[in-house]
C-alpha cells in the first residue's frame, strides 16, 4: 500500500469539549480520509454535585472516561469567553482546567478555540445562535436527534472546527479546509438538498 493511500485510511478521532461546572458538553467525531461522522455527543450535569471540588473531580473522570472508552487522536476544548462575573469565570476556567488536565495525563495533544471561531468554522458568522450551529452540524454530520442541550452540540462544534483546521491528506495533496464555505465547496456530495 502506498503512503497516500495509508494516509487516505487513516482514521482519526477528535474529542470535543465545551466546560462547565453546570454542564459540560463532549463530542466525539470519527474521520476517515474524507468522511466525517458522528461517534457519539452528551452532557455531563456536575452542576448537580454539591461540593465544588467534587464537580472538578467529576469533569476529570468523565474526561478520562471518554478518552479511555475512544482513544480519540486530538483533544478540542472552547476557550471561555470573557463575561462580568469574576467568580463564573473562575469556576468555568478550573472546568477547563481539569479537562485539560485529563487530556494531558492521557498524552493527548490538547488545542483551544475561542467561540466565535468555532462557529465561523461551522456556519461561516462568527455570531451564528447555537440553533444555527446544530443545524449546520446536523448537516456537515447527517444526524436528525436533538440531543436537548445545546453544550453538547457545542462541543461537537469544537470537534468539527479542530477538524476544519487541521491539513487533511486528500489522494496525495495537503488540502486545508477553511470554514463552511470552503468545505461546501471541497465536498459537495456532503450537503443535503433543502426541505
Amino acid at each position: 500500500m502506498n503512503k497516500s493511500m495509508e494516509l487516505q485510511n487513516k482514521t482519526n478521532i477528535i474529542l470535543g469539549i465545551d466546560p462547565g461546572t453546570i454542564i459540560m458538553g463532549y463530542g466525539l467525531i470519527k474521520v476517515q480520509g474524507t468522511k466525517i461522522s458522528l461517534l457519539e455527543m452528551g452532557v455531563l450535569q456536575p452542576g448537580k454535585v454539591k461540593d465544588s471540588y467534587k464537580k472538578l473531580q467529576l469533569i476529570f473522570n468523565t474526561v478520562s472516561g471518554l478518552i479511555t472508552k475512544y482513544q480519540p487522536d486530538t483533544f478540542a476544548i472552547e476557550a471561555p469567553f470573557f463575561g462580568k462575573n469574576v467568580q463564573s469565570m473562575l469556576k468555568l476556567g478550573r472546568a477547563q482546567g481539569v479537562a485539560i488536565a485529563a487530556a494531558m495525563r492521557h498524552g493527548i495533544t490538547v488545542t483551544e478555540y475561542l467561540p466565535k471561531k468555532v462557529k465561523q468554522s461551522i456556519t461561516g458568522n462568527g455570531n451564528a445562535s447555537k440553533e444555527q450551529v446544530m443545524k449546520m452540524l446536523q448537516q456537515i454530520l447527517a444526524f436528525t436527534e436533538d440531543p436537548g442541550h445545546f453544550d453538547a452540540t457545542d462541543a461537537l462544534a469544537v470537534a468539527v472546527c479542530h477538524h476544519f483546521q487541521q491539513k487533511t491528506v486528500l489522494g496525495g495533496t495537503t488540502e486545508k479546509v477553511a470554514g463552511w464555505k470552503d468545505f461546501m465547496a471541497k465536498h459537495p456530495h456532503k450537503i443535503k438538498a433543502g426541505r
